[in-house]
């Protein structure tokens, strides 16, 4: 078995083009620092940021390339806009958002009619949304760690799957099989760990497609919320779909949200993504709870060095820059991700595990904000 090193790495991207077709992907310098460990192999590369989408198909050659080398187990490679100074050529300096000034009301004014309750989940107390403006930050592993986080607080916990074309909590929590029905009709929640979970993925087999338009999908997230007999729950945490597609705005239009976590990776392109579902809740008025930094740094297990992979901090920087709180800086390791393929979350697994710890600490804070504990409430942004 070949060697797998930097250089034989470097090597075989020098087969990958720019993104302008002009010289190689190594020689115009937009390949990251490469970590190896377990002959698993990590980078990023940068792209012009108004270009990430039409810039997959260079990510997806490189991924590949890398995988060909002989003894490579797997490879992570990102794109990323992040340059050294945290911001991208193309950008423009972020500016902070100005409150909207409220309109002081006449002495003798009607008072202004009442925005109409939404109804809630029978025996569900809080309700809180777990989201990302786009898919492959963790966001599923981080729902299921904060679940659990709250659990370890001594709370009753649900989980949702609201990925309707992706569900991936059965596999993160080990679960399989049917959920039994109540006269036909009220669906059982499945569980494990404490945790009482519904799913798409309980109902459809893993690999068919779900190819449903709007209102459908619509309709099944009624179905899994209302049509489910999920006894009491003091939090229920619902992992949202990326993106602020239909199932988001059904999430946030029709069910009391009591506050919205949102998940990004730190690098520039996944912060414009997280931009987008901020401010998608700020618009339908969902209080947004915080900002947590997933895949924030590697820690070398035979070494200890630090390897900022995808960038760091940036998550952090936008927390501050909206006035949001920031919840907690999750390191990238890769046992979480296999313990969490094998259904079996670290939280649960490696307890006192400094991931455990970090999850758990980033629960707290959620409930403390929703619960009231906190001497601030969350905040609303304002997006001009």
């Amino acid at each position: 078995m070949s060697q797998i090193t930097k250089e034989v790495v470097l090597a075989q991207l020098k087969q990958v083009t720019g993104p302008d077709f002009e010289g190689d992907i190594v020689t115009l310098g937009l390949v990251s620092d490469i970590f190896i460990a377990d002959n698993k192999v990590f980078f990023s590369i940068t792209v012009p940021s108004d270009r990430a989408q039409a810039m997959e198909p260079l990510r997806l050659r490189a991924e590949k390339l890398v995988k060909d080398i002989p003894g490579v187990a797997g490879a992570l490679v990102t794109l990323t806009a992040e340059r050294k100074g945290g911001r991208t050529s193309d950008d423009a300096p972020p500016s902070r958002p100005a409150p909207t000034p409220q309109p002081r009301p006449a002495a003798h004014a009607h008072a202004a009619p009442q925005p109409q309750a939404k109804p809630g989940i029978p025996g569900v107390g809080k309700i809180i949304a777990v989201a990302s403006g786009k898919g492959g930050v963790g966001k599923s592993t981080t729902s299921v760690n904060i679940a659990l986080g709250l659990q370890a607080l001594g709370l009753k916990v649900g989980i949702l799957d609201a990925d309707i074309y992706g569900p991936s909590m059965p596999r993160l929590l080990g679960i399989s099989g049917r959920p039994e029905t109540v006269n036909g009709r009220i669906m059982k929640p499945m569980s494990n760990y404490g945790l009482k979970v519904m799913s798409m993925g309980f109902l459809v087999e893993e690999e068919t497609p779900m190819i449903w338009r709007g209102p459908m999908v619509m309709s099944a997230l009624n179905q899994m919320m209302r049509e489910v007999e999920w006894g009491n729950l003091d939090v229920m945490v619902v992992d949202m779909p990326p993106g602020t597609g239909d199932a988001q705005l059904t999430m946030a239009q029709q069910v009391p949200l009591a506050g919205a976590v949102i998940v990004s990776t730190p690098q520039d392109l996944a912060l414009i993504d997280a931009r987008k579902g901020l401010n998608m809740f700020a618009k339908v008025n969902v209080p947004l709870l915080g900002i947590v930094e997933n895949m924030s740094y590697f820690i070398a297990p035979d070494t200890g060095n630090r390897y900022d992979i995808f960038g760091h901090g940036g998550a952090q920087r936008e927390a501050e820059r909206l006035n949001v709180p920031f919840l907690g800086a999750v390191p990238l390791h890769m046992q979480v991700r296999e313990l969490s393929d094998a259904g079996m979350p670290i939280t649960v697994k490696e307890p006192e595990s400094e991931h455990a710890n970090i999850y758990r600490d980033i629960a707290a804070k959620v409930w403390s904000q929703v619960s009231g504990g906190s001497t601030r409430s969350a905040p609303k942004i304002v997006f001009e």
